[in-house]
């Protein structure tokens, strides 16, 4: 992008704690735009947005999130100073971490998938590239896609990508049965896990290959389908893992990629609050009544003790 200034995501979060409005709250407390009107949404950079076109849906990408774009900025008078679509290839950078220009990652996070708006950005948020320090700018942006980011532990120790959202809000608690499907690498592409075609299923408590599984797999929903990038400390340490089970060589200290999809889950309930007995829900029944105590009920059931069963 033509004019970038040096800004991470700390200088923005820094910047949020000093304001006296976050980023899209005049947005959001104010009518949405209409097609061809223009509206400053951040007073304290002085930013401004026009809708040039309406995008899908509501949901919005957030700061750390990646975003692909394209866009063309001009200064005032008219005059190019980059374009992705001469280029004809889309841009694409993480919201937040000084890849842009300072107060354009404030603009794009109002935006909705395939919205195309005009943001102005005043004089003193420029000054680099030949740019004058007293030129406004404007970036004509259409918002292509995202990937949503999100730090799991809040210590960059397990940051999951979405790639495929869920089909329900529904997420697999530490007791909960789950079956998945994932591939593992190390950072030189070499695989060390996989499971079969048909997933591989287990508890979640159970952790299965590495500490970081149950942490994430609480986080996601049914259907969704994730990268990862796991370090040392959530998966095998500065001892690594001997090649066993069916899992490869871990080198120590290694840090792993994994791509993961939350198949399917069934629920268990702790009925008796202490783990003696417990309920798996193989199929959700009808409706919303349950039987009440006294109540007369007709069953089928089947019982098995160790390598014996009876029904």
């Amino acid at each position: 992008m033509a004019v970038i200034k040096d800004h991470d995501l700390s200088d923005i979060e820094d910047e949020e704690d000093n304001l006296d409005e976050e980023p899209g709250e005049v947005i959001e407390s104010a009518p949405p735009l209409m097609v061809g009107e223009e509206r400053e949404i951040n007073t304290s950079l002085g930013l401004k947005k026009k809708l040039l076109k309406q995008g899908h849906g509501f949901e919005t990408p957030q700061f750390g999130d990646e975003v692909t774009v394209h866009y063309v900025s001009t200064q005032m008078d008219g005059s190019k100073l980059d374009s992705t679509r001469d280029k004809e290839k889309p841009y694409s950078f993480k919201l937040g971490d000084g890849q842009v220009m300072y107060g354009l990652d404030y603009g794009i996070v109002t935006m909705s998938k395939g919205e195309v708006a005009l943001f102005t950005l005043p004089s003193g948020t420029v000054g680099a590239n030949n740019v004058s320090p007293d030129s406004n700018i404007q970036f004509e942006v259409e918002l292509l896609s995202w990937i949503a980011v999100v730090d799991i532990c809040k210590d960059g120790g397990i940051i999951k990508k979405i790639l495929s959202r869920g089909e329900t809000n529904e997420q697999p608690g530490d007791l909960d049965e789950v079956t998945v499907k994932y591939q593992v690498m190390l950072d030189d592409g070499t695989v060390v896990a996989k499971t079969p075609e048909e997933g591989v299923e287990f508890y979640v408590k159970d952790g299965h290959f590495c500490p970081a599984l149950p942490k994430v797999l609480k986080t996601m929903k049914r259907g969704e389908q994730v990268k990862l990038i796991i370090q040392p400390q959530y998966a095998f340490g500065e001892h690594g893992l001997t090649a066993e089970n069916g899992f490869s060589t871990i080198p120590a200290s290694s840090v792993l990629n994994m791509d993961l999809e939350l198949v399917s889950f069934k629920p268990v309930i702790d009925v008796t609050g202490d783990t003696k007995v417990l309920k798996k829900i193989l199929k959700e029944g009808e409706g919303s009544l349950v039987a009440e105590e006294g109540s007369t009920v007709a069953s089928k059931y089947l019982v098995w003790i160790l390598d014996h069963f009876f029904n």
